[in-house]
């Protein structure tokens, strides 16, 4: 089996032992206790019922041990997923997220088989940035209902951020005093629980406390149990149905399915490289995005909702000692303990402290330290890729987002590759008054040289017009030792521009040319046009061929 596509627990098995697995066994617990209150946050914020967070992390989170190419990656819903699994369910239902994750799903494993792990490097950071921080403002924003007992009088059911706002703001008089002070609670929790005890995670103390506070004292604050009724208990069950056949649904749910599955590349990929620095271990990327691919079919067709790889639960996995995919594994059986065990106590949990828990979490997610600094340091136009990624995932979604940050960032990329691409002409310079130029050649008589620099590709490639030979010129030469890459639109400049020599009796003579540019080359079979004879290794050699057809043409 290829070694980049062989799960990383059948090569740790090898060597695994009895210390270790105690290890793990102790870091997926702690880890479990960590996902519970987040995955039943991020299942709420997404629309969807509180067990489904959980099963998400059940299922997606144990293919992803099991099946993945890092040695630590924990797996569950995170909250990159929350807004863009709102905006599904409210317009198309449960049925329309699971055809979208499933066919999400398929294409992750086909962007792992075809080895695409590499390609997603190249989703500039400037945009990564700008939607991450630009989800963690809609993810706030998405919270201020419940963290401060709005009701919403008029039945709105705002999807768009801009919406929510409007609705916030309509339905402010409805707040309750009781809610903020349970969710202001919650946050005080958060924010100094950790400062003095590191091991058990603020998020299940500010969740107990609160739930008892609010059920002791009989506050008028809204919990799970009054948010959703029916929440189900006990293992996920197959839920699929006839709906994933629906050809018009699936046609509907391509470009969230797009969606879902790059961003789920992209944050799995980018947790495995953080989690490699800090074990000092390597991952397999095409491995661990097939991984993706199956967990997510999997939590599609027991209930969940999307799933990747999550930074801040793996680097706990880290911090408690796990190093094989086996903590991952304890992790998700030990949520499977709770679901069986413990969800009728999740009825209890305060909205308000769920909503200081997705706070904090849009908080970390923001990296607005990150986004200050780019907008400080960088180049405009990469200023204006962040900004513009970032305010359109808050004004509009992640799917335009993307789709116009990348459009930008190449169109910006192209434009600053075409400005270094240059076509100029050699001067011949008196050595006599030039002592520094006794290593430059003197260009005989009815001869041009110019040189190129730089990629030839479409952006760039009209540069080519910029030659301009003079009336007397019998023999040209082009000197590509700067030109690393050329596409088909640059070879038809390239080819027109011969032509055009050609008519007016003009030799062309290449030199230096690399590999790449020359493949293009032959398999156009410009090389034979031109004549093979008329490529030079070396300028010197050029220059020199360049007397030789001058002289036979006297």
């Amino acid at each position: 089996m290829d070694q980049k596509l062989k799960p990383k627990l059948f090569s740790v098995m090898k060597s695994y032992t009895k210390e270790q697995f105690a290890k793990d066994l102790v870091a997926g617990v702690i880890v479990a206790i960590i996902a519970l209150p987040l995955s039943i946050a991020l299942a709420i914020a997404s629309g969807v019922g509180p067990e489904a967070g959980i099963y998400t992390a059940i299922i997606a989170g144990f293919l992803v041990s099991f099946l993945g190419g890092s040695r630590v990656q924990i797996a569950g819903p995170t909250a990159a997923f929350a807004t863009i699994v709102a905006g599904i369910v409210a317009k198309d239902g449960m049925e329309g997220l699971t055809v979208a994750t499933i066919m999400a799903g398929i294409l992750l494993i086909f962007m792992g088989f075809f080895r695409f792990g590499n390609l997603l490097k190249f989703i500039p950071y400037t945009i990564t940035t700008g939607f991450t921080a630009g989800i963690a403002v809609t993810l706030f924003i998405g919270q201020i209902k419940d963290f401060a007992g709005i009701t919403y009088l008029h039945g709105e059911k705002p999807i768009e951020t801009a919406e929510k706002v409007e609705a916030l703001i309509a339905n402010i008089s409805t707040g309750s005093l009781q809610s903020i002070l349970i969710g202001a609670l919650a946050l005080a929790i958060l924010i100094i629980w950790p400062r003095f005890f590191k091991k058990i995670p603020g998020s299940l103390i500010a969740v107990i406390v609160t739930a008892a506070i609010v059920e002791l004292c009989h506050l008028e604050v809204n919990t799970i149990g009054k948010a959703f009724a029916n929440i189900r208990t006990g293992l996920p069950g197959l839920s699929i149905t006839t709906a994933i056949f629906d050809l018009h649904l699936m046609r509907s749910q391509v470009s969230n399915a797009v969606t879902i599955a790059l961003l789920a590349g992209i944050e799995s990929l980018l947790s495995a490289v953080v989690a490699d620095g800090m074990i000092g271990s390597k991952h397999r990327s095409n491995m661990e995005l097939m991984a993706q691919g199956v967990a997510n079919i999997g939590s599609a067709c027991f209930g969940g909702i999307p799933a990747t790889g999550a930074i801040a639960r793996t680097a706990a996995n880290i911090k408690n000692g796990g190093r094989t995919p086996i903590a991952g594994m304890v992790h998700s059986l030990s949520l499977v303990l709770v679901v069986m065990f413990l969800m009728p106590l999740a009825k209890l949990i305060p909205m308000p402290c769920i909503a200081a828990i997705l706070f904090q979490v849009a908080y970390n997610m923001s990296g607005w330290k990150n986004f200050m600094h780019l907008c400080k340091s960088s180049p405009k136009s990469d200023i204006l890729v962040l900004l513009t990624t970032f305010f359109l995932t808050v004004i509009f979604d992640l799917v335009v987002a993307i789709e116009v940050g990348i459009v930008l960032a190449s169109v910006l990329f192209m434009k600053r590759m075409s400005d270094v691409t240059q076509v100029q002409s050699w001067k011949e310079i008196d050595e006599e008054n030039d002592p520094e130029s006794v290593n430059l050649l003197s260009i005989p008589e009815h001869v041009q040289v110019y040189e190129i620099s730089g990629p030839m590709f479409f952006a760039a490639s009209g540069k080519i017009v910029n030659i301009t030979c003079k009336e007397d010129t019998k023999v040209l030469v082009l000197r590509m030792r700067s030109v690393t890459a050329m596409d088909a639109t640059a070879l038809h400049h390239i080819e027109e521009f011969y032509e055009d020599c050609k008519e007016k009796g003009i030799q062309i003579v290449m030199s230096h040319v690399n590999e790449q540019p020359m493949k293009v080359f032959k398999k156009a079979k410009f090389d034979q046009k031109i004549g093979t004879e008329n490529f030079a290794d070396h300028v010197d050699e050029a220059v020199e061929r360049a007397k030789q057809l001058v002289q036979a043409a006297k």
